[in-house]
């Protein structure tokens, strides 16, 4: 067992002023035992922690470190804006420059309009597309997580799987009776809604890689058969791709299976590790934004002059270096690694892009509902073991490790290698 004295006396003060210690449930360590490590730094793929421990980073901020940690050119970026100031709430030609930026690469967008969190960036479309269709009622899916917003906290994903709570206390049933859930790839379940609520449907939403239950691939028909459906009734398709946005390629999910949504929400990645979130879609449906049209949303530090140059910063790297083909390799290589040395257990590798789940069960899920109970209980006793080592994972067999152009074959050799040996012993 290695000590951390410092993170524990840390802890030991945090419980007394916040919540649990935590200001993200994710970050307890409830689940997996012991308390949170409490980070003093990081450099590259490794996190350093308030003890001088290192370990090799596989969280990666839950996604949008996709250049490891500190990257030169991105602090560089921060560090000339922020001496012009902070934060200004008027309008800066950085938010001019990344929405152009963004637009260019991601084929169904049109316009986009940022905000601080992807969690509201997803309520933000959601009221979206309920004012520009005139109806109440959403489609969602079992497992998929769209932030903490009230219509969207039902069957939402790892969070609240991970303590073990179906939907959130403060939620009035009232506001959840507008949100119908389904399963992923339930064909039957989202026609009879249809059939049912069609002329009240505003919109479907999904993950299109669900990244926050587990990773649960998707096949490309059930995405199509949303795009028609929706098309059919007159419903909008929104994509969330808070995670799988600029993480599995340049036009995320979309691009990658062909698909055009209405609606696509961002997050993460695209302020290189500052809090910012987006959603953009066909400008016809964006117009009806204030101050053009009837739908409010406001945000005063929407459009961060720091975090639209360290987004800017993070894209202008990964388009300088092909990071997406680098990405796809160091994804490959770990994987391999993973199934190398991992051989023989009870364990699945899945993987899109940089993006990597390990489970221990042989079914590879593809619902939430089967994901099987002793799979994440074999997750959580060996999460402990695996940190003692120096490898960082999050805090949750629900959630998924992510691969970052500031990791090595070496290092990823090295992760797959300390996963299998706590395994096996």
């Amino acid at each position: 067992m290695v000590d951390r004295p410092k993170s524990e006396e840390l802890f030991a003060r945090a419980v007394r002023v916040i919540p649990g210690g935590v200001n993200s449930p994710v970050r307890a360590f409830a689940a997996v035992g012991g308390h949170p490590v409490f980070i003093d730094r990081g450099e590259g793929a490794e996190l350093i922690d308030s003890d001088g421990n290192r370990y090799l980073d596989f969280c990666g901020s839950w996604g949008p470190l996709i250049l490891g940690h500190a990257h030169p050119e991105v602090l560089e970026a921060i560090n000339r804006t922020a001496a012009k100031g902070t934060s200004f709430g008027a309008t800066t030609a950085l938010e001019v420059e990344l929405a152009e930026y963004i637009v260019e690469r991601v084929a169904p967008l049109e316009k986009i309009r940022f905000v601080s969190s992807g969690t509201e960036a997803v309520m933000s479309a959601v009221r979206l597309a309920r004012g520009f269709t005139g109806r109440d009622k959403i489609i969602k899916f079992n497992g998929c997580y769209h932030g903490h917003s009230d219509y969207l906290l039902v069957k939402a994903g790892s969070g609240l799987a991970t303590l073990g709570t179906p939907s959130s206390g403060g939620v009035p049933a009232d506001f959840a009776a507008h949100t119908l859930v389904a399963d992923l790839d339930d064909e039957h379940a989202v026609e009879r809604y249809f059939a049912r609520y069609g002329k009240d449907i505003a919109a479907v939403i999904i993950e299109p890689i669900p990244a926050n239950n587990g990773l649960l691939p998707q096949l490309p028909e059930f995405l199509h058969f949303l795009r028609d459906i929706t098309r059919r009734y007159g419903a909008l398709l929104i994509f969330d791709e808070v995670i799988s946005g600029f993480r599995v390629g340049w036009g995320g999910a979309a691009e990658r299976y062909g698909i055009e949504p209405d609606l696509m929400t961002f997050g993460k990645v695209i302020g290189g590790g500052m809090p910012v979130g987006a959603f953009g879609g066909r400008a016809d449906i964006m117009d009806k934004l204030a101050p053009l049209g009837p739908v409010y949303q406001a945000g005063t530090l929407s459009g961060n002059p720091v975090a639209m140059a360290a987004g800017l910063a993070t894209m202008r790297v990964l388009e300088r270096e092909d990071g997406f083909t680098r990405l796809e390799e160091l994804g490959n290589y770990f994987e391999q690694a993973l199934r190398t040395h991992l051989k023989g257990v009870e364990a699945a590798v899945v993987r899109k892009g940089s993006i990597i789940w390990l489970v221990f069960q042989t079914q590879i899920p593809h619902r939430a509902d089967q994901i099987e109970a002793k799979a994440i209980q074999r997750f959580n006793a060996m999460h402990r073991a695996v940190l003692d080592r120096g490898v960082y994972l999050p805090p949750s067999g629900y959630e998924v490790m992510f691969v970052s152009l500031a990791h090595t074959e070496a290092m990823l050799e090295k992760g797959a290698s300390v996963l299998g040996e706590v395994v096996r012993a």
